[in-house]
């Protein structure tokens, strides 16, 4: 919600107006640092030692960053160069961790917002990590599997230098799964030779943690189940429109059926399909067959089942729905957006990617006073289960999968507490507030006890 005190409106945006000075143009890590500093600026000015260490302008600034270029051969003996970065944004609570993302998108100000938002969500986790986010402008698809693995033995060529179990523990994003995983993590090993937890997200036969790739979706079914419990409801019988198809969608379709919710919308880049009844788990299996083994397109889901219609070019969000869960990427749901999905109905937003809603998106559900669980919070169940997975390797064991989702709805569970804790106000709760203070506080109070460093 934009704040109508003068005062707190001041303060935002002559500290916007300095921020931006110093990162022009960069347009998306100019809107995450917005969207916090809005919440916390009235925390700020009640609370002196944060202001006079300047803790704010501190945490906007990233330790480093890393850029380099990726040199590799394509199938056809062409010479190809893309760019890479790693952006090591704050490891005052931990070891930087934060996802790899390969897209022809990727920038330097779209691995700012994320490291940024990084920051604050690891340190929700109430595990020990700091925030970070790399990438490169490489686009996986319509790529061989040679052509993948050749860029990624590159790309670790150089990154190999920057990472270390207690240093940066990169993991994957958009454009990199188990596949890309694999390759980065044998080409550390026979760079380095040694054997240690460099990257998360690995298969589980070298390292990796059952549960990690459902991880993410089912934590935001949990922060979701955890909002409507609070109120006395629950996600049971509600009908739920969930935009994407990559693991955070196809597993958040998979634990909101599980936990008798109606799913009735799924999406990729080139439209989105509508469920009639609702996704079975028939339907969820092809789809996951589609995506993460054939990288097919969402429109063939409306070819084989008759129940199902694809709508091209268009998003999900004019479905009547009880409950939407934004799982696709950035930006995707807009102010218009919003109003469309309030006027239609919807009780509740939960976040299933990265800053998913923009910043006039955002005020409409604040303004509307609906149950809002934005991505800090709402998808930190994947970095969550990465830490878990950052624990098994440091101890050489493998816990169950049993064990990891226990653990990971407790993670969710002390979320929802801290933004409850940290978000009550006109006798509901500001989840976006919760989420911005309480993430700040526990990486603020350790750069107060370390000193201008």
């Amino acid at each position: 919600m934009a704040h109508r005190n003068p005062a707190v409106k001041d303060q935002v945006a002559r500290f916007m107006r300095g921020l931006i000075r110093r990162n022009e143009g960069e347009t998306q890590f100019h809107q995450a640092v917005r969207e916090v500093v809005e919440s916390l600026m009235p925390f700020l000015l009640e609370h002196r030692p944060y202001r006079e260490a300047r803790i704010l302008e501190r945490l906007t600034e990233p330790d480093r960053v890393v850029i380099f270029r990726v040199c590799w051969e394509d199938d056809a003996h062409n010479v190809r160069i893309n760019r890479a970065w790693r952006v090591q944004f704050n490891n005052c609570i931990g070891p930087y961790k934060g996802g790899l993302r390969f897209h022809p998108s990727v920038n330097l100000s779209i691995l700012k917002f994320l490291g940024f938002e990084q920051v604050f969500k690891n340190s929700l986790t109430g595990l020990p990590m700091g925030g970070g986010k790399g990438g490169s402008n490489f686009n996986p698809k319509g790529k061989s599997d040679r052509e993948v693995e050749r860029f990624c033995q590159s790309l670790m060529i150089e990154l190999h230098r920057h990472i270390g179990e207690s240093t940066d523990v990169p993991a994957g994003d958009i454009g990199v799964g188990a596949r890309e995983i694999g390759f980065l993590f044998g080409q550390y090993l026979r760079l380095a030779n040694r054997y240690a937890g460099i990257l998360t997200g690995k298969g589980q036969n070298f390292g990796g943690s059952l549960v990690r790739r459902e991880a993410t979706g089912y934590g935001c079914v949990y922060f979701c189940e955890n909002m409507l419990n609070r109120i006395g409801d629950g996600i049971k019988g509600k009908s739920v429109a969930i935009s994407g198809s990559g693991n955070v969608a196809i597993y958040a379709a998979q634990k909101s059926i599980a936990l008798g919710a109606k799913v009735v919308t799924l999406s990729d880049s080139s439209g989105f399909i509508n469920i009639e009844g609702g996704m079975d788990r028939e339907l969820l299996e092809f789809v996951r067959q589609l995506k993460e083994e054939r990288r097919g397109r969402i429109a063939e889901v409306a070819d084989r089942f008759d129940h199902v219609s694809f709508h091209k070019g268009q998003r999900p969000w004019a479905v009547p729905v009880d409950i939407a869960m934004p799982c696709a990427t950035q930006n995707e749901i807009s102010a218009n957006d919003a109003r469309v999905l309030l006027n239609n109905g919807v009780r509740t937003v939960c976040e299933g990617a990265n800053m998913p809603t923009d910043l006039n998106g955002a005020h409409a559900f604040l303004d509307a006073g609906i149950l809002y669980g934005p991505a800090k919070a709402a998808n930190a169940g994947g970095v969550a289960v990465s830490g878990l997975e950052m624990s098994q390797n440091a101890q050489h064991l493998s816990w169950s999968a049993h064990e990891v989702d226990s653990r990971l709805q407790t993670i969710m569970l002390d979320i929802h507490k801290t933004c409850v804790r940290h978000g009550v106000e006109n006798g509901g709760v500001n989840y976006v507030k919760g989420a911005n203070i309480g993430g700040f506080i526990k990486v603020a109070d350790a750069m107060l006890a370390y000193g201008i460093v």
